[in-house]
């Protein structure tokens, strides 16, 4: 049976684009999860954020699949077909400490 997202076979393998979300780190605002995009290695912030920059990441570049990246959770979620996946055994390395501003 196909797994129900279509968009499994697109997820690569990425380098973070920054040590916490690209743009609040810019803007000197607050994050609370990080998420970082498994089509070029975006790492915004969550929907609990108050900035929701990798949702606005998915909406501005239409890439599907995010994983939850800070701290390393071990899942995947599609924004298109709004299914959560494991990835366990494609987890993205952190490129170092992550600072914590929540």
């Amino acid at each position: 049976m196909p797994h129900p997202c279509g968009h499994l076979a697109s997820i690569r393998d990425v380098t973070p684009s920054a040590r916490g979300c690209e743009e609040c780190l810019k803007s000197g605002d607050v994050w609370v999860h990080l998420r970082i995009c498994r089509s070029c290695g975006h790492v915004g912030c969550c929907d609990d954020s108050p900035n929701r920059h990798a949702r606005k990441h998915f909406q501005h570049t239409q890439h599907p699949i995010i994983e939850g990246y800070d701290p390393p959770e071990g899942w995947g979620w599609c924004y298109v077909d709004e299914i959560l996946f494991d990835l366990r055994d494609r987890m993205t390395p952190q490129l170092g400490p992550i600072p914590r501003y929540y």
